[in-house]
């Protein structure tokens, strides 16, 4: 088994295709206008609008009220990502860039739709050698 990719479900899907590159400097790929995928060499985030849940049953999600998920890219250096993106993060910033007990270096934000986005960069001997593998 191999886990390829999380989904967003989202009610402004072109609102949050442009944030989603603007933060990672990579483009989706629009396959249908309810349907992208950001495509990273980890995994895969996929952007699906809220007309694309009929396919699977109806209303099996709620755009805009997840509390539980942090979708995390790990960067090279997340305090330049910080610089860089201050204008674009703005009022959703939730911590500045902070060393966490594990190793990483961590930014949170929030999206557009509320979903929170981690960037983090592993800065101690264990967490550099944990993202070697």
């Amino acid at each position: 088994m191999n886990f390829v990719s999380i989904r967003l479900i989202t009610a402004d899907i072109d609102r949050l295709v442009r944030f989603y590159e603007r933060i990672t400097g990579l483009p989706t790929t629009r396959y249908t206008e309810d349907f992208a995928e950001l495509i990273t060499s980890a995994c895969t985030l996929a952007i699906g609008s809220t007309r694309t849940l009929h396919l699977f049953g109806g209303n099996v999600a709620r755009p805009a009220d997840n509390h539980t998920a942090i979708i995390e890219f790990r960067v090279d250096d997340v305090d330049e990502s910080f610089r860089i993106l201050a204008d674009v993060i703005g009022g959703s910033l939730v911590q500045k860039p902070t060393t966490m007990p594990w190793g990483n270096r961590s930014l949170l934000f929030r999206d557009p739709d509320g979903t929170l986005v981690n960037f983090f960069t592993p800065v101690t001997k264990e967490a550099i050698a944990k993202f070697a593998r």
